[in-house]
This record gives C-alpha cells, structure tokens and sequence, in this order.
C-alpha cells in the first residue's frame, strides 16, 4: 500500500483494487491511477478538511463519502455522493467504511479494503485544552475515550491520527488512548499545522514506548511511503 501525505489532514492511500483521498482541501495531488476507483471521503465541514474543490478532480470512477454535516447544496448535480452518520457502515463490492462520532464535528473513517485496515481519524481526538474549563476537559477526556472504546480490539494497518502542537503538552493524548483501546501496524500523524517536528515529539515521548517504532516521521509534503 503506498500513502501520500498531502497538506495537514490530507492523504492518498493507494492499494491494489483502490484509492481513497482523505480531508483534501488544498496542496498538489500525486497522480491518481485512473484504472482503479477512487473514493473521496471528507470526515466533516471545517475548511481544512473539506472543499469543494474536490467536486473537480477528474476521474472516469469516483465515489464521495461525506460526513453528514456537509450540506448536499455543497455537491454539483450528478456527482455520486454518500452522506455518512456516526455509527453506520458504508459499502459496496470494493469498499467497507465504519464511521465513527467526531468530538469535534463530524465522523471518523475506518475503511477496509483489500484486506487492509485503514482508520483516519479525522477530528476524532482527545481535544485537552490548555486553559480550557476543567469541566470542559474532563468531558472531553470521557467522550473521547467512550468513542475509541468502540474500536476495542480492532487492528488499523495504517492509522492516520492528530497530534496537534496548538495542545501543547497534551498533543499526545488522542494516540496514546486510541492504542490503549485498538492497535495499528503503522501510526501517521496528521493535523500538526506544518509542524513536521511533532512526528519526532511523539516518538521521543514517553507515551509512545510500546508503539515509537510504529510511527512514521513525515518530513515535506508529498512524501510517499511504501507501506
């Protein structure tokens, strides 16, 4: 399987029969084999997950799975659009995707396909603010964990999840309680801003002990991994 990392959130995985495109909003597109599907999955509204945009990639075989709060005014007449909720499964002959509840807006992604597991989070993270409310954090602490418990005994091939600096401290905690409850062959970290450094911090913290050689370091945008 190869994965393209392509700007924030955004990638392209490319397996044998498929390719999804994940939160694509800005950034160059690596060349897309127009001989295999491609799914188009934004996991919710927020504009460095979702634009419109993708409604213009040209493609002869294209699915978009969409989460529920993007309006269906977004999508051009006569584009092939799925509207997802948490908590429902999608699929047809190549494609499997489970969603799960953002605790943000929106839905996560676990797709199979080709007997490959892969989990995109999305904004699907344990959102601990310093400075927040304590109330506010400790909430966000149970729903998080009440969410991934969902994915208890689940093995992601490839699991693309946040590690966002603006956390500080806590840039860790979405990863570190997502392999508590699941488990996944790599680990690619997304949403860091264009702070490459974040992928080194998670590998050297002391979190990540059982799992740091699982962690893949993303240097520059379009970077390509063999996987």
């Amino acid at each position: 399987m190869n994965i393209t990392y392509i700007h924030h959130s955004a990638f392209l995985a490319e397996t044998e029969s498929a390719c999804l495109l994940f939160d694509y909003f800005e950034g160059e597109l690596p060349p897309i084999p127009l001989q295999k599907p491609l799914y188009v999955l934004a996991s919710h509204i927020h504009g460095d997950h979702f634009s419109k945009k993708i409604f213009s990639i040209a493609h002869p075989d294209i699915t978009f799975l969409l989460s529920f709060d993007i309006p269906e005014t977004a999508v051009p007449i006569g584009m092939n659009a799925c509207f997802l909720q948490p908590h429902e499964t999608w699929k047809d002959g190549v494609v499997s995707v489970e969603t799960f509840r953002s605790t943000d807006e929106g839905v996560a992604f676990w797709c199979s396909v080709d007997g490959k597991e892969i989990y995109h989070a999305g904004d699907l993270n344990h959102w601990y603010w310093e400075g927040e409310d304590e109330q506010w954090n400790r909430d966000m602490t149970a729903a998080y964990r009440s969410e991934v418990a969902g994915m208890a005994g689940k093995t992601a091939d490839i699991a693309f999840l946040p590690v966002d600096p603006r956390l500080g401290d806590w840039f860790y905690l979405g990863v570190n309680d997502f392999m508590k409850q699941a488990d996944a062959g790599f680990i690619i970290p997304m949403h860091f801003w264009g702070d490459f450094s974040v992928c080194e911090r998670l590998i050297r913290h002391p979190s990540s002990e059982q799992y740091r050689d699982r962690i893949i370091t993303i240097a520059e945008k379009g970077q390509t991994f063999s996987l």
